[in-house]
């Protein structure tokens, strides 16, 4: 049976590595920088598609919701380049794609 004299003490574990410890506590903090408008607006479209059931929706429908959208997302981001609305778009029907079934090949490698 181990007596309490065999356990190292508790100062032990608090000062076994005082030169790591302040190299932790001396880490510059990094700053976090505000999402862009761009970013903004990704994340926006995202959790809407999540939230109105777009995927899975019937193509006709999805493109009606986008069309909706976009041109919400115009007035709400006027930030954003045209060039910057059709790759949000982008971004968006492909989040909305179902997803494809895993085939045979797949599975079996």
């Amino acid at each position: 049976m181990l007596s309490e004299r065999s356990w190292p003490s508790r100062q032990a574990f608090v000062t076994h590595f005082p030169e790591e410890m302040t190299k932790l506590k001396q880490r510059p903090r990094r700053d976090v920088s505000a999402p862009t408008p761009y970013e903004e607006a990704r994340d926006e479209m995202f959790q809407h598609i999540m939230q109105c059931g777009v995927i899975g929706a019937h193509p006709d429908d999805q493109k009606e919701w986008f069309d909706n959208t976009m041109q919400y997302m115009t007035t709400r981001f006027t930030e954003l380049t045209p060039a910057q609305l059709v790759e949000l778009r982008t971004l968006g029907e492909r989040f909305a794609l179902p997803l494809k079934p895993k085939t045979e090949e797949a599975v079996s490698a």
